[in-house]
């Protein structure tokens, strides 16, 4: 990796499904290559609380809270912390690091993501940051087709199904684990895990494509791995993606 480390200007792109270990990974990956680390994904949910705390209706589909939505999210004021050992966001102020990872901004999100706006206000603030950094691993549902097509390295990160239930159950904050019969056991059903997961992945895929490679993108499937396994995978990807750029 003595290569990769060298370089002034390094970015990453890993984009994935929801459960397959896009964050965590990539947050380990920006230590490991002494990088910035970019969660697209924050700024989404940062938006979202917003308009929650705004008191605006999300589940509305009028012309006028399409527009107050707009507004409300372009004029907020976002710090956002790209220390990949430090998770800190900031809207107008306040700190809402936790708040942003609740069920209610996690209900909400895709409604705010599916504007064609909002997503075009934040894809450039995403790529401001990207371009300020030089060195950065960022992460989120479009950022290998959309926010950073030139990345270095892009790559898309997978896993079954299966794999995903558990991983995202664990997330949730429940004790998703397999028991002895190899059945997922946690205080969401298989059922209510697969719904969770099937239904973000439906709404988001309104908006972005991120359950196949796009051409040039590499696809790293972590079904076997186990974490250590797959941030060495998506390392490995990084330096040939770069060594074949180089050449």
């Amino acid at each position: 990796m003595s290569e990769l480390s060298a370089l002034n200007t390094l970015v990453v792109a890993i984009d994935g499904p929801s459960g397959s270990g896009k964050s965590s990974v990539s947050m380990e990956t920006a230590r490991r290559l002494d990088a910035q680390f970019l969660d697209t994904g924050a700024m989404y949910r940062a938006a979202t609380w917003l308009c929650l705390e705004q008191g605006i209706d999300l589940t509305s589909t009028d012309a006028s809270t399409k527009q107050l939505i707009i507004d409300t999210v372009t004029a907020g004021q976002l710090e956002l912390s790209t220390d990949p050992d430090v998770e800190r966001v900031v809207m107008n102020g306040t700190d809402i690091t936790e708040a942003i990872r609740s069920e209610r901004v996690s209900q909400n999100v895709s409604a705010v993501a599916g504007i064609h706006e909002v997503r075009q206000f934040l894809i450039a603030q995403q790529r401001a940051i990207i371009t300020n950094a030089g060195r950065i691993v960022a992460e989120g549902r479009d950022i290998t087709t959309v926010v950073a097509r030139d990345a270095e390295a892009r790559i898309l990160l997978t896993a079954s199904e299966e794999v995903r239930l558990a991983r995202r159950g664990l997330q949730l904050n429940t004790t998703a684990t397999e028991s002895a019969e190899g059945e997922l056991a946690s205080s969401y059903s298989e059922e209510d895990l697969k719904k969770i997961v099937t239904e973000r992945d439906k709404k988001d895929s309104a908006t972005t494509s991120f359950t196949e490679a796009a051409d040039g993108v590499d696809t790293v499937d972590s079904t076997e791995l186990d974490f250590g396994q797959t941030v060495e995978a998506v390392l490995n990807s990084v330096a040939h993606q770069v060594a074949a750029k180089n050449r």
